[in-house]
């Protein structure tokens, strides 16, 4: 079976960090016997073509000076902060769907949207060949929140990305009930983005000994909706009781604000903001923290966690984990089992559970062990590949009987 992937944006070199889960599901689709693609859009008009033995097709939208659209930040984040990119919006769409409609008739059983606002328009430009491709549109909760807080006049084109597929998928049970508040029909729960490989390396849950202080390790971009901010002050809170550190690995806007709240608080040596690191700095960042935090919160755009990936990877490194009840977290985080959640926005709430994950590592490291037996049985890779594969026989069986009125 042939499968495009439409995204975004996609790694523009072998050691590009960008949306790493999509390259390890690719790789392991690839592996078990589908031929999965990439359709792309340039950036400043380059990027690979091929990545680990994937294909990548990319697209020019605009002169090369200009194809800053994707990747550098999200592309609602890019238009917010610079109105002006909008113009390059309507090339975009064009060049893109014109890509999609080519690739197609090259030949594809399935086209798979990730993110169909906007790019059911190239599932639809594909599906439009004839004896086109099924399409798969999968949503992860941020496009649905923009919509509804920002640009509620795209509701109708929504509404119409969800009834026109041939199947949909979510990333998390949060993301699905949403969906349905727009159209009732099946929407299938698969958390990809979170899929996690064989863990038989994976260390064993780690245990504070001795004096040394007390790790906390944040990973993620640096937005509003992550909630660092809070974090920071659940931190100031402790620092007077708890010898700790705090770990703040990514970068994005929100990073001179929080290194002024770290000041502000008075913590800002015990506080450090690393920037971007490459995979051996994140491993070598999970296998020396005490607990992992997402203290992700409603930002002022109505965006949050999707699901929280970086959960699953503390998880699988040994780390106890510390989140807050938002969004799709709650799929990944049982308070009690898996390990801590806490309401969003609460820093007291969050101190409180830190220091509950410091004074108890015997404790800690049982919620780990549940927390990956969740992983194994429900974010394991080889299970995903399988659910997405019963997914695309779905829909291609659906298109082959006659595709859904657009």
């Amino acid at each position: 079976m042939r499968v495009l992937h439409v995204v975004t944006a996609f790694a523009r070199g072998d050691e590009d960090p960008i949306t790493p889960w999509l390259g390890r599901l690719l790789i392991a689709q690839r592996t078990a016997g589908l031929d999965a693609r990439v359709l792309a859009p340039t950036y400043r008009g380059g990027g690979a073509r091929e990545w680990r033995g994937v294909p990548v097709t990319r697209f020019r939208y605009a002169p090369r000076l200009f194809e800053t659209l994707t990747h550098d930040e999200t592309v609602p984040d890019r238009l917010r902060s610079r109105p002006a990119y909008a113009a390059l919006l309507p090339g975009y769409l064009l060049a893109g769907a014109i890509a999609a409609a080519r690739e197609a008739a090259r030949g594809l059983d399935v086209v798979h949207v990730h993110w169909p606002v906007p790019h059911a328009l190239f599932g639809a430009a594909s599906r439009a060949i004839g004896g086109g491709p099924a399409v798969v549109s999968s949503y992860y909760s941020v496009e649905i929140n923009w919509i509804e807080r920002r640009l509620p006049a795209l509701a109708p084109f929504l509404r119409w990305s969800i009834e026109t597929a041939d199947a949909v998928t979510a990333i998390s049970t949060s993301t699905a009930a949403a969906l349905r508040r727009y159209v009732e029909r099946d929407v299938v729960v698969i958390p990809f983005a979170a899929a996690i490989g064989d863990d038989a390396d994976a260390p064993p849950p780690r245990s504070r000994t001795g004096d040394a202080p007390f790790r906390i390790l944040f990973v993620g971009r640096l937005v509003e909706r992550k909630g660092v901010e809070v974090l920071i002050e659940a931190a100031a809170a402790l620092s007077s009781s708890l010898d700790l550190r705090l770990d703040v690995i990514g970068s994005g806007p929100e990073g001179d604000r929080l290194a002024d709240a770290a000041r502000r608080h008075g913590i800002a040596d015990k506080v450090t903001f690393h920037g971007r690191v490459g995979e051996a700095g994140l491993l070598a960042a999970y296998r020396t923290a005490d607990v992992f935090v997402l203290p992700a919160v409603v930002d002022s755009k109505g965006d949050t966690e999707g699901l929280g990936v970086v959960l699953l990877e503390a998880l699988r490194e040994g780390v106890p984990v510390v989140a807050s009840d938002a969004g799709g977290i709650t799929d990944i985080v049982q308070d009690g089992v898996t390990g801590w959640l806490v309401p969003s926005g609460d820093a007291g709430a969050l101190g409180r559970a830190l220091v509950a994950v410091a004074a108890d590592p015997a404790e800690a490291a049982r919620r780990v062990e549940r927390g990956r037996e969740q992983i194994e049985r429900r974010f394991s890779l080889p299970g995903i590949v399988t659910a997405l594969s019963e997914c695309y026989e779905r829909a291609r069986a659906l298109r082959l009987a006659g595709p859904p009125a657009v």
